[in-house]
């Protein structure tokens, strides 16, 4: 029954939708992609380059610092986007993408050129036929979801009290379930993206800013996904 009506609420909201909805649905996947052909700039920019990656890694307060840097930046576009103006949004979101590039700079010295580009593609292949099973499907995911993110809690914590117990077949078990909570989400965050712009009555800031932050949530989900994958799939450098 409650699938039914599900199907029916969406039916309805999608011959109500403004013209502006397929635009702003456009601009969700236009931001995330270019959020991370920016990551992927600054990530392989600072990689190779000696003196960024000594400035980065040799020094624990600058590392530190860009971490907290990505958290704040992440709360700020997430946490307070309607408090900022989307060009500030859009300033926030880029410079948390030249942020993160740098952080992940390291998978690049960790893992072979061959195997990034690899799982890469994978997680794109993946990443693209869950965000079309969110999009298409008819199903509910709220519970779907429910379930993801308190999963997503657990894999958290499991994964901080690893740091400590250092057990490689429990952290190798953690990689697998962070891998299907990733997919979960990608359908779920898809699915209520959508519906949340459904609800946009036109394409200005504020369906702009929809969209923005439906393109954060995707980006996030993109990256943790290919983390997981990369630890699973990638090949370490000698």
């Amino acid at each position: 029954m409650e699938d039914r009506n599900y199907v029916n609420y969406v039916d309805e909201r999608e011959l109500q939708a403004s013209l502006a909805f397929p635009a702003l649905m456009r601009k969700v996947y236009l931001w995330m992609t270019l959020a991370l052909v920016i990551t992927a700039i600054t990530a392989y920019g600072v990689a190779t380059s000696p003196a960024a990656i000594q400035f980065i890694l040799g020094n624990r307060i600058v590392f530190f610092g860009l971490i907290i840097a990505e958290f704040a930046l992440v709360f700020a576009v997430g946490g307070m986007i309607n408090r900022l103006s989307i060009t500030t949004a859009t300033l926030l979101f880029t410079l948390y993408s030249v942020v993160n590039g740098a952080t992940l700079s390291i998978i690049l010295l960790a893992y072979t050129q061959e195997s990034v580009t690899q799982v890469f593609f994978i997680t794109a292949g993946t990443f693209a036929a869950m965000s079309a099973v969110g999009y298409l499907t008819k199903r509910d995911l709220s519970s779907v979801g429910r379930i993801l993110f308190m999963a997503l809690i657990g894999l958290i914590i499991a994964t901080v009290v690893n740091i400590f117990w250092k057990n490689s077949g429990f952290m190798a078990i953690l990689n697998y379930l962070g891998v299907l909570i990733f997919v979960g989400l990608t359908a779920y965050d898809t699915q209520k993206i959508k519906n949340m712009l459904l609800t946009a009555e036109d394409g200005g800031e504020v369906g702009q800013k929809m969209a923005l932050l439906g393109a954060l949530t995707l980006y996030l989900d993109f990256i943790n996904l290919f983390l997981y994958l990369l630890r699973i799939l990638g090949k370490a450098r000698d």
